[in-house]
């Protein structure tokens, strides 16, 4: 008998066919001494703030949220299970590394071996993420667990840290069934994250790529999404103020070349400016109520962009336990 597939949020696993119009690639907490003294624009560090934002797009008819931020950068466990309490939203927290700007130089993080990072992940996504986010001696495991795992390049070929990292995210995905969320620098080097993730013996579909959008090159997308993996375009928020954004212009040609089944949307809003509950614009939930009709202005059909805020979702954001 097939077990049903499901999503691990940090407030425990739940069908992966209940998450409903998801936002896969979100920031809901940034809360580090490093952001907030180098990167004071995407300080996210007001529980309060985050609830009402997250509550519009509750509102607004969202279901479910990724919080992109892993390990040691500035996330906050309790905090997002306090968020998902207050709204109902379901929140998919992530474990592994981002860019090297988000930890400094001679981190602890670029010290460890492949297999202690990789027990790390493993442990973020079956016992529970850190209370401290491994930013104390002290590891006092909460009950909130990972759901991806994240890896980030800083576009084209992998530096040694990118193999050090997409070795250890490998073995995680291998032991957990997590799929992994990738960061690409200005959209590029999601073909090389492929390439590199698949070796490792990640499956294409296990893998989504974040800020595709940023290139406006269908050849691009088009070769992306032949191979196999998933296309996050989270850009349209910044796009807000053009009649019609470059992502919903980028959906639309693929959905003409009938190549919709790999597409997953985010918001990627890690800036103040960008939340109506910190007095910014569009808001968060601008990406349930505006990007749709674009999307139905560039052609697609009601059950077309169902598919990427629901049924791709739900496939995207499975647990693989095969």
């Amino acid at each position: 008998m097939a077990t049903e597939a499901f999503a691990r949020s940090v407030l425990g696993d739940i069908p992966a066919a209940a998450l409903g119009i998801t936002f896969a690639h979100e920031h809901l907490v940034l809360d580090s001494p490093l952001i907030a003294a180098a990167f004071a624009h995407i300080l996210l560090d007001d529980p309060a703030v985050a609830i009402a934002e997250v509550g519009l797009c509750r509102t607004a008819g969202v279901l479910s949220m990724v919080d992109a931020m892993p390990c040691a950068a500035g996330r906050k466990p309790r905090r997002l299970a306090e968020i998902s309490s207050a709204t109902g939203v379901n929140i998919i927290a992530t474990t592994g590394l981002h860019h090297e700007r988000y930890y400094g130089e001679g981190h602890w993080t670029t010290q460890v071996s492949t297999d202690d990072l990789a027990q790390l992940f493993i442990d973020d996504v079956l016992i529970g993420m850190d209370e401290f986010d491994y930013t104390s001696p002290i590891i006092r495991r909460t009950t909130h667990r990972a759901g991806l795992i994240k890896v980030a390049t800083g576009g084209g070929a992998l530096t040694p840290r990118d193999r050090h990292l997409f070795e250890a995210a490998a073995h995680a995905h291998r032991v957990t069934g997590a799929a992994v969320l990738t960061h690409c620098e200005h959209g590029r080097g999601a073909v090389e994250q492929v390439e590199a993730l698949t070796a490792l013996g990640v499956p294409a579909g296990a893998i989504l790529l974040s800020h595709t959008d940023k290139i406006d090159d269908m050849s691009y997308h088009l070769e992306i999404s032949q191979s196999g993996a998933w296309s996050l375009f989270d850009q349209s928020l910044r796009q807000a103020d053009q009649p019609v954004s470059t992502t919903a212009r980028l959906i639309g040609q693929l959905a003409a070349a009938d190549q919709l089944s790999t597409v997953l949307v985010g918001t990627d809003g890690a800036r103040r400016n960008l939340w109506s509950s910190y007095g910014g614009a569009p808001g968060l939930d601008w990406l349930a109520l505006e990007l749709p009709r674009q999307l139905a202005a560039e052609g697609l059909s009601e059950a077309q962009v169902r598919e990427i805020y629901v049924g791709n979702p739900a496939r995207a954001l499975a647990v693989r336990t095969d």
